[in-house]
């Protein structure tokens, strides 16, 4: 028979538990560390060797060649190049996905350091320089250390685990299908139904050691717009007898702004619209007769974004049509908001300060950036979150997407401790 003492005890050691951060099994911890130099080996040939979106042929190639040696249940070619791997625990469970992005970007790299991109290929009829910008073969390799820490303790796996190595994160190339998109109509989340999805990113500007992360709203949907403004041509030196399409645009530019700074509650959630390219006329001397901009609009609330857009339909043309001239706009969806179920992180975050230490995980704000991750999202439940790669002596990093784009090497450790313990506590825990 139970006392109140006994009781009070109890109740008092389940008090002290709540909030505790869940440590890294001891095996786990051993098993990573003995990955390490080959995630990082393996990040250096990816690096060097670089392969555009919807075109990682021989990526995808060293990707299934480590998985079928661990033994896993391979399947290739889905969504043109990507790779799923399937892990069965020892015990019935659940299934989790964990997703690594394997593409890199047109830009021609401008660090020194050994295994430097030296790749040229053609990119929109443009010859340039490949290079992985953004770190996917840091999250290509890191995928590859945790199937390589999971495969070895299976016993402790209550469920599935389903890596997902996908291509052309960055977007397809024009007229073609791919990234996460094509991988969920291929099937990707089925066979065995994904319940939660977990992935990361490295981040140049977060010190090793480091993890950001984000409940709800974490990086922005991602809309392309496409402007087409039809004036009347005409010379230079007489402007009223034609249409400039050119001053409707600078018009239509400075109408835009106005429903980010007049129209939108930012001091909810941010949003952006930009328009980055204009093309029009062929002579100084001559008003042409049409004019196109091609932008991004950057939201991270759906009824916001419902906004905007509904705002810019009407603007656009209204605009137009008050300086004697017509315009057209049209959007294309490029990434969903990458939200992150508040339930989700809330039960996965012991594991990630129990790790990383409660204080190097940081709660963050929202970023502008897009992230297909996002369609998984929109599918299952998931977490995102952002793993340091900045070397500590750094005082400014070079953002990502630029030619000087750096990440310490030194940080991917925790980045496979990290995914390999958040899968087997998912799992475990239900």
């Amino acid at each position: 028979m139970r006392t109140k003492t006994h009781i009070f005890l109890s109740f008092f050691l389940l008090l002290c538990t709540i909030g505790v951060s869940q440590q890294i099994d001891p095996q786990i911890k051993t098993s990573s560390e003995k990955v390490e130099s080959k995630v990082i080996e393996w990040r250096r040939d990816f690096h060097q060797n670089p392969e555009l979106s919807n075109r990682e042929f021989e990526t995808a190639k060293k990707i299934a060649k480590h998985l079928k040696n661990l033994g896993f249940e391979v399947t290739e070619q889905v969504a043109k190049t990507g790779v799923i791997a399937i892990l069965k625990g020892a015990k019935e469970g659940k299934t989790v996905a964990l997703r690594a992005d394997i593409d890199a970007l047109p830009v021609t790299e401008k660090t020194e350091v050994p295994f430097k991109s030296i790749v040229r290929t053609t990119f929109l009829d443009t010859e340039v320089g490949v290079s992985h910008a953004c770190g996917h073969d840091t999250h290509t390799a890191i995928l590859m250390g945790v199937a390589e820490v999971l495969s070895q303790h299976k016993n402790k796996i209550k469920g599935t685990v389903k890596f997902i190595f996908q291509p052309a994160e960055e977007g397809p190339p024009p007229g073609e299908e791919g990234g996460a998109k094509l991988m969920i109509k291929e099937g990707v989340l089925k066979n065995p139904d994904v319940d939660a999805i977990f992935g990361l990113h490295i981040n140049s500007g977060t010190d090793i050691g480091k993890i950001r992360y984000k409940p709800g709203g974490t990086m922005a949907a991602v809309e392309r717009f496409v402007i087409n403004v039809q004036g009347k041509q005409t010379h230079g030196s007489a402007p009223w007898s034609g249409v400039d399409p050119i001053l409707i645009s600078a018009k239509i530019i400075d109408g835009l702004q106005t429903i980010i700074s007049r129209e939108s509650p930012l001091v909810e959630e941010a949003a952006v619209i930009t328009v980055g390219k204009i093309t029009s006329g062929v002579r100084f001397n001559i008003i042409p007769d049409s004019a196109e901009m091609i932008g991004t609009v950057r939201t991270l609330a759906p009824d916001m974004k419902a906004m905007i857009i509904k705002r810019m339909n009407e603007m656009v043309p209204a605009i137009a049509k008050a300086y004697g001239g017509k315009a057209s706009i049209t959007f294309q969806n490029n990434t969903s908001i990458t939200y992150n179920d508040p339930e989700l992180v809330k039960k996965m975050l012991p594991t990630l300060q129990g790790i990383a230490g409660k204080e190097n995980v940081i709660l963050t704000k929202a970023s502008t950036g897009g992230e297909d991750f996002s369609y998984f999202q929109e599918k299952v439940p998931g977490f995102y979150f952002f793993l340091g790669g900045k070397s500590p002596d750094t005082k400014i990093a070079p953002s990502h997407h630029t030619p000087n784009f750096y990440i310490d090497e030194r940080g991917l450790l925790l980045g496979v401790k990290v995914m390999s313990q958040l899968t087997i506590d998912y799992l475990n825990a239900q």
